[in-house]
Order: C-alpha cells, then sequence, then structure tokens
C-alpha cells in the first residue's frame, strides 16, 4: 500500500511517500538533479511499486525546495541533512525495517557518498556524477573519454550503415571532427579537490558495502570510469545501454539489481 506524508528537516516540511511491505530491510531512493521524488516518466515511483511487490518497503522523498517540499533548493552537495532527516522518517513510517540500502542515480549517488557519515546498511550506486558543474545545468554533456570515443567509432567503422550515411553525406561531420579529436586525448588525474577526487575518497573510507550500477553508453557513467576508482570488493555491473535513467526496458535489468542487493 502507498502513503503519502511528511517530515522535517531543519524547520521545512518534506514530503514523501512509503511504499509498504513487510520486509525489514528498506530502500531509500535519492533523487538526482532535480526530480520530484516520482522520477522521470515516473520511472522511480513504478520502481517503489516493484520493489514493495518482492516485499521491500520503498521511501522516496522530495528534498528541501523540490517538488511538494518546503525550503529552499540547495542542491545535492547541500541534501545531507535531507537524506539524514529522510533515513529517521523512514525508521518511524516502517518500524519493522532493521536495515536500510540507499540507491541514487547521478548526482544522488554522488551525494550519498559525500555525505557521510549516514546511518546507512549498503548503498546501490548508479551513474554517479563527476563533472563540476550541476547536472540540471549542463545544455550539452561533456565528451565521453577518450576510450570510449575510440570503441564506439570503431564499432561504428565495422557497421555498414554507419559507412553508407557518411558517404550519403547524413553525419553531422562538425560533430565526427569533435569526437575524432577528443580520441588523441588522455584523461588527466582528477586535481586534489575535484569531485572526482572527493568521490575517491569517499569510497576508499566507505563503512558499508556499495554495489555500482553503469549504463555503459552513457557519459555520465564513461567519465565516473574514466575519473574514479571503485573501491576494491565492490561490484561494479554494466548494462549495454545509453539510458542514463535506465528507462524503458531497462527499467526491469535495475529494479532486479537493486532486489538482489537488498537480499544480500
Amino acid at each position: 500500500m502507498r502513503h503519502q506524508l511528511s517530515f522535517a528537516c531543519e524547520g521545512a516540511a518534506l514530503a514523501a511517500t512509503l511504499d509498504d511491505a513487510p520486509g525489514t530491510t528498506g530502500l531509500l531512493i535519492v533523487s538526482g538533479g532535480n526530480e520530484i521524488r516520482s522520477g522521470a516518466h515516473r520511472g522511480m515511483a513504478t520502481l517503489a511499486q516493484d520493489v514493495a511487490v518482492a516485499g521491500h518497503p520503498v521511501f522516496r522523498f522530495d528534498r528541501r525546495g523540490i517538488g511538494d517540499s518546503e525550503g529552499d533548493n540547495g542542491g545535492y552537495l547541500a541534501s545531507g541533512p535531507d537524506i539524514t532527516a529522510a533515513i529517521m522518517a523512514f525508521r518511524r513510517a516502517a518500524p519493522q525495517v532493521d536495515r536500510i540500502v540507499a540507491f541514487g542515480n547521478c548526482d544522488a549517488a554522488s551525494a550519498l557518498l559525500l555525505h557521510r557519515p549516514l546511518p546507512l546498511d549498503a548503498l546501490i550506486l548508479a551513474n554517479p556524477w563527476t563533472y563540476e558543474e550541476s547536472c540540471d545545468g549542463m545544455d550539452e554533456p561533456a565528451l565521453p573519454p577518450a576510450a570510449a570515443i575510440r570503441a564506439r567509432y570503431l564499432a561504428r567503422l565495422k557497421d555498414p550503415k554507419s559507412l553508407l550515411r557518411l558517404v550519403k553525406g547524413d553525419v553531422d561531420l562538425r560533430k565526427l571532427l569533435r569526437g575524432v579529436t577528443a580520441l588523441g586525448r588522455s584523461t588527466p588525474p582528477p586535481a586534489p579537490h575535484s569531485l572526482a577526487a572527493r568521490l575517491d575518497t569517499a569510497m576508499a573510507e566507505l563503512d558499508c558495502p556499495a554495489t555500482i550500477l553503469l549504463a555503459a553508453g552513457d557519459r555520465t557513467a564513461q567519465a565516473f570510469m574514466a575519473r574514479c576508482r571503485p573501491p576494491r570488493g565492490s561490484p561494479v555491473e554494466r548494462l549495454a545501454s545509453p539510458s542514463h535513467s535506465f528507462a524503458g526496458p531497462d527499467a526491469e535489468w535495475l529494479t532486479a539489481r537493486i532486489v538482489s542487493a537488498l537480499r544480500q
């Protein structure tokens, strides 16, 4: 059963949704970007429903200044108090829960890593955000790492349809030149105080298990793998998809991985 509720965070009332289930391991969903708790095309609402059907309660919320929540939107870098308050509210709303696993995609994954310590038992981190810009403030994502570009162009050279499009003039030559120029670039090590370096430090200091989920064709996921070092022993699972939000049929893959992590 789905319940609507609210909880307090530093004087602001935050809106939340609980998909109830009898299990003692619950899933906390932290929204990325400026998405409301239902997610893009209600993707997180559907995920919550499916995980609850599998027996695990699921708690979603709008952080301050987003959706139905009060307060000022400070972005993911200021969301530590929101996440902490949500964990406490989850425990009150589902008192049978003795283990909480948190899931975040994009900058929500980065927020879960950065805002430590948090009373969480495990993390599921999808396509963690490593760019210094806000993920909502980029009109066009940065180029993917050179290794990913090389792999993509090699695959296209083997595809007769791609070669035919080039001959017919259906290929954007400016975009092609931009990609070819990036082939010779190597990814520099992250600056000491960069977001990527901070994420590396946070992963090295994790006191709970973490599962990393990546859409292999997504630029954000590619940048994470080029710039960061997942902690040794943390499983990294890849899906051959460019979908940053695991939309459409990719949602089944995401749900299956999350349910598996909850049962560990």
